[in-house]
C-alpha cells in the first residue's frame, strides 16, 4: 500500500518545474509568431469579440469561484472551525457514529487499510461504532471480519456484515440503510457513507461530526479527497489536477450552504435524513424518464440521488464541503489506464447530465440562485466547449492553419492562469495541469454531449464490469438509429453555424438563390 497523503500540503518550489513551464511558454509564442496576417485580415474584430464575450462569461465564472473560495476558506469556514473545536474541547460527542461500507472484489490490503482507519477513529475519539458493511462476496466479509477481531476487540466497535440479494452498489447500500432503521438510530446520529477503497486520515471525525452540532440545520457534508493510483504516473497527475479543482469550486459552492455532489466516496449525514422513506427509496432504486429511451434506471451515481433527496426535501436542506477533513481513495488500474479514464468521465459525466435536468426543474428558489445557475451552467457549457475546437479544425481543414493557432495558443495562455490556484492546492507546479485541464473539459464537453442523446449508456468497470444497456431488441434498434439521427443533426447545424461564422462559407443572397433558381 502506498503512504497515505497528507491532509495539507505545504507548497513547494522546484526549479526543474520550470523547465516544463519555460517549454510551455514557448509554445504559445512560436504558435503567435506563425500566425499568417491574411488570417487577422480575414477574421478581424469578429474574433477579438467572440472570444472577448465567451471568454469573459466563461473565465469570470471560474475567477468568481476563485473568490468565493477565498472567502469561504480564510472567513466563513474558520468561524465554524473555531466553534466546533471549542465544542469537541468541552467534551462533547455524538452517542454513536455508524458506517455504510460497501465493497466489492477489493484487495485485502485496501480493505484492511480502511478497517484499520476507522480502528483509529474509534480508538483515538472514543466514540461507539458500528460499521455495516454491504457486500456481495464472503471473501470481502471475511477479511474485514479478521482484521477487526485481531484489532477491535477491545473497542466499543460491532460490524454487522449486510449481504446484498441483488448485483449493484445501490442495492447494497438500501440494504445497509433499513437494517441501520431497524436496529435504532437517533436523529442526530451521524451516519458516515464509504466506499470499500475509501480510508479516513486521522482526525476526521474530530473535524466533521462537531459541525453538526454547531449547526443545527445541517443535514450532510463531504470532505476534501486525494487519491492513491497503484497504476501510470500520468493518472495520479490527471486525478490530482481533478480534486484541485473540486477543492477550489466545492469550496465556492459552499458558501451557498450547498454543495453540487455528497461524494460517493465519503460523506456525513445527519441521521433524521437517511431514515426517511424517499431517501432511502431513491438509494435503492433511482430512474429518470426519457422521451425516446423511456425508463432509466440509475445504475450508479448513488451520491446523485442522495444530494436530489436532501434538494428537493420540504423546506430546504443545508450542506457543507469540509476542506481539513480528508480521505484518500485507493485507484489500482488494472488493465488499459486509458480504458480506464474514459470509463470513469463516462460514469461521472453521465450521471452529472442525467441528473441535472430534474435539479434544474426544482427551481432557483427552491436550492437556491447560485447553486441552480452552477447546474444550468453545467448543461450549457458542454456546448461552448465544443465551439472552438470545431472552429479550429474546420478552418485548419478548409487549408488555413491560422486561426487553429491562434486558438492554440489561446487555449494555452488560458488554461495557464486556470492552473495557478490549482498549484497552490496540489502543493507544486505541474506543468501537465493546463494540458490535462483541457483534456478534461474537452473529453466531459465530448461525453456529455453524447449521452444527452444517448442518456441510457452506463458502464462501471470497476464493479464487475455492470452496464446499464438492456439486451438488443428491435425497439433498441429503433432507438439507436434515432439518436444517432438526433446526433447528427445536432453536429451538423452547429458546425455549419460555425462554418459561416468564421467566414469559410458565406450565407447565401437573394441574388444568389435567385440566380439558382432561374438558371434550374
Amino acid at each position: 500500500m502506498a503512504p497515505l497523503a497528507e491532509s495539507h500540503r505545504p507548497f513547494r518550489f522546484r526549479f526543474r518545474d520550470l523547465y516544463g513551464l519555460t517549454a510551455y511558454v514557448a509554445v504559445i509564442l512560436v504558435a503567435l509568431a506563425a500566425i499568417p496576417a491574411p488570417t487577422w485580415e480575414r477574421l478581424g474584430s469578429r474574433l477579438f469579440v467572440t472570444i472577448g464575450v465567451i471568454g469573459t462569461w466563461r473565465y469570470g465564472w471560474w475567477l468568481l469561484h476563485f473568490v468565493r473560495a477565498q472567502v469561504y476558506a480564510r472567513v466563513r469556514f474558520p468561524r465554524l472551525r473555531r466553534a466546533s473545536e471549542r465544542l469537541w474541547r468541552d467534551g462533547w460527542r455524538p452517542e454513536r457514529v455508524s458506517y455504510i461500507v460497501t465493497t466489492f472484489m477489493e484487495r485485502p490490503e485496501t480493505t484492511q487499510a480502511v478497517m484499520a482507519a476507522i480502528v483509529d477513529e474509534c480508538r483515538t475519539t472514543g466514540i461507539p461504532t458500528r460499521i455495516y458493511l454491504g457486500s456481495g462476496l464472503p471473501k470481502d466479509e471475511q477479511v474485514a471480519r479478521d482484521f477487526l477481531f485481531r484489532t477491535a476487540r477491545t473497542l466499543d466497535l460491532e460490524l454487522v456484515i449486510v449481504r446484498q440479494n441483488r448485483p449493484g452498489k445501490r442495492a447494497a447500500l438500501g440494504l445497509a440503510l433499513r437494517a441501520l432503521s431497524r436496529a435504532g438510530l437517533g436523529p442526530d446520529e451521524p451516519v458516515v457513507f464509504m466506499d470499500g477503497d475509501t480510508i479516513l486520515l486521522p482526525g476526521f471525525l474530530r473535524r466533521c461530526l462537531p459541525l453538526f452540532e454547531v449547526r443545527r440545520d445541517l443535514d450532510a457534508l463531504t470532505t476534501a479527497e486525494q487519491a492513491i493510483v497503484i497504476g501510470p504516473r500520468w493518472i495520479s497527475t490527471w486525478l490530482d489536477m481533478r480534486f484541485a479543482q473540486r477543492h477550489l469550486t466545492m469550496q465556492s459552492h459552499a458558501l451557498a450552504h450547498k454543495v453540487l455532489a455528497l461524494t460517493g466516496r465519503c460523506s456525513v449525514f445527519r441521521g433524521r435524513e437517511v431514515l426517511r422513506d424517499e431517501f432511502i427509496r431513491l438509494v435503492e432504486s433511482d430512474n429518470l424518464e426519457d422521451w425516446l429511451w423511456g425508463t432509466i434506471p440509475f445504475l450508479s451515481g448513488d451520491d446523485k440521488s442522495t444530494w436530489f433527496a436532501l434538494l428537493k426535501k420540504p423546506g430546504g436542506t443545508v450542506m457543507l464541503y469540509v476542506p481539513d477533513a480528508m480521505v484518500c481513495t485507493v485507484e489500482n488500474i488494472a488493465g488499459s489506464g486509458w480504458q480506464r479514464m474514459r470509463f470513469n468521465l463516462l460514469r461521472w459525466s453521465g450521471n452529472a447530465i442525467r441528473n441535472s435536468g430534474r435539479v434544474i426543474a426544482l427551481g432557483p428558489r427552491r436550492i437556491g440562485w447560485f447553486i441552480w445557475w452552477c447546474v444550468l451552467d453545467q448543461r450549457v457549457s458542454m456546448w461552448t466547449g465544443l465551439l472552438g475546437p470545431t472552429a479550429a479544425l474546420l478552418n485548419l481543414f478548409w487549408g488555413d492553419p491560422g486561426l487553429t493557432l491562434v486558438y492554440v495558443a489561446w487555449i494555452c495562455t488560458t488554461r495557464l492562469l486556470l492552473s495557478l490556484p490549482l498549484f497552490a492546492y496540489a502543493g507544486d507546479i505541474r506543468p501537465a495541469f493546463p494540458l490535462f485541464l483541457y483534456l478534461n473539459q474537452l473529453a466531459n464537453s465530448l461525453i456529455k454531449g453524447y449521452l444527452t442523446f444517448r442518456p441510457a449508456t452506463q458502464r462501471w468497470l470497476n464493479r464487475g464490469d455492470q452496464r446499464g444497456r438492456t439486451a438488443p431488441s428491435a425497439l433498441s434498434g429503433f432507438r439507436e438509429r434515432m439518436a444517432d439521427y438526433v446526433m447528427v443533426i445536432w453536429v451538423t447545424a452547429m458546425a455549419l453555424g460555425m462554418a459561416l461564422y468564421i467566414g469559410i462559407l458565406r450565407r447565401p443572397t437573394w441574388e444568389t438563390l435567385w440566380s439558382v433558381f432561374h438558371r434550374g
